[in-house]
């Protein structure tokens, strides 16, 4: 379902229309092209045509067709339209009723229309989405633009270095207030920050939570998300408060018109040890004995296998591949002739080593 208000710039003809205390034109249009259901809740800029885009999508133009009582155009092969008008004057209440932020909306005094004409198909289907709690057909419709639009403005807008990806978390927040980003590893924290700052300045309902994270991290997965946060960023260093939004899309009762965003850089900060699983080819090995045993399906989710964050040594790959091969013995041979007094537990061995080296030459 889409709507049209006036034709392009909606909001510039209701407050004209406001402004002059003169009907204002509408058509609500059902069933129409998909790439025009696409466009329609898209947030374009103010004077766009949103049947120009859709048309652009498309590859060539929609065909459109002017109503029958109110001087606007809408898509010729839709199955139903309801043409009308509205009065910007004379508001009445609204609601309550489910939004896709999860709590109802009660009642607010809103614009309502005076149908003037009902046109359709000789055998019209009535086509309706699931617009409710996310994940929802609405906020898929939202998340498949809105993700390309923030990595977009970040990498070709901001210049920032080092993104790899934007993520915008669905279920239950309903896209808009949790932003994830995908960086390089390695990239310098300052455009991390660049980066944090310009998801949540882009858009006043988007960003109220930004978390940035490494590559190696599923951004769709919210434990190792978690994972990253608590390992991965000192709360003191890693997380600043931007004051003065916007309240954004959310339930009304007992917000505040002035809201902040939470930012937190839980990228890699250094070379880190290996994540502690077997490494891809021997879990790859696991679950093939596993699915020819015929036990349940697995559903693996991420990280399901071990691999390097960059701290790791020759010497400590030697161990593993003992460890997998019945060369373990060997490995202990070798720590046990390192063995010294004078020490206190869980001393790191590199320290030592380095001293050692220090001190020898």
């Amino acid at each position: 379902m889409a709507s049209r208000i006036g034709g392009a710039g909606g909001y510039q003809h209701w407050l004209k229309h406001r402004k002059l205390k003169t009907p204002m034109p509408i058509a609500i249009v059902n069933g129409c092209a998909p790439v025009v259901t696409f466009t329609g809740p898209q947030k374009l800029a103010i004077d766009m045509d949103e049947m120009g885009v859709a048309g652009a999508l498309a590859g060539e133009p929609i065909r459109t067709v002017k109503c029958v009582t109110v001087d606007l155009e809408v898509p010729a092969d839709a199955e139903i339209v309801i043409e009308g008008l509205i009065d910007p004057e004379l508001l009445e209440p609204e609601g309550p009723f489910g939004e896709s932020h999860g709590y109802i909306a009660l009642e607010d005094f809103n614009m309502s229309m005076q149908v003037t004409a009902i046109t359709h198909k000789r055998k019209p289907v009535f086509v309706s989405i699931i617009s409710q709690v996310t994940p929802s057909e609405s906020s898929v419709i939202k998340k498949v633009a809105y993700e390309p639009m923030f990595l977009s403005h970040l990498r070709d807008h901001l210049g920032i270095k080092g993104i790899r990806g934007v993520s915008l978390h669905e279920p239950l927040s309903n896209v808009r207030p949790v932003i994830f980003l995908i960086f390089a590893q390695g990239t310098p924290r300052t455009e991390v920050w660049r980066g944090l700052n310009g998801a949540s300045d882009l858009r006043a309902d988007c960003g109220k939570i930004v978390v940035a994270v490494s590559e190696d991290i599923d951004p769709t997965n919210t434990d190792a998300v978690f994972w990253s946060m608590a390992y991965r960023a000192n709360p003191i260093e890693d997380v600043h408060v931007a004051p003065h939004r916007a309240g954004g899309h959310g339930p009304k009762a007992g917000r505040r018109s002035n809201d902040s965003s939470m930012l937190i850089d839980a990228t890699l900060k250094q070379p880190f040890p290996p994540l502690a699983l077997p490494t891809r080819e021997y879990m790859e090995r696991a679950r093939k004995i596993w699915d020819e045993l015929e036990l349940p399906t697995l559903s693996p989710q991420p990280p399901w296998h071990g691999y390097t964050l960059g701290d790791w040594n020759d010497t400590w790959e030697t161990y593993a591949k003992r460890a997998v091969t019945g060369g373990w013995e060997q490995s202990g041979r070798e720590t046990f002739a390192q063995k010294r007094g004078g020490m206190t537990p869980e001393t790191p061995v590199r320290d030592v080593d380095k001293n050692k080296g220090k001190n020898d030459g």
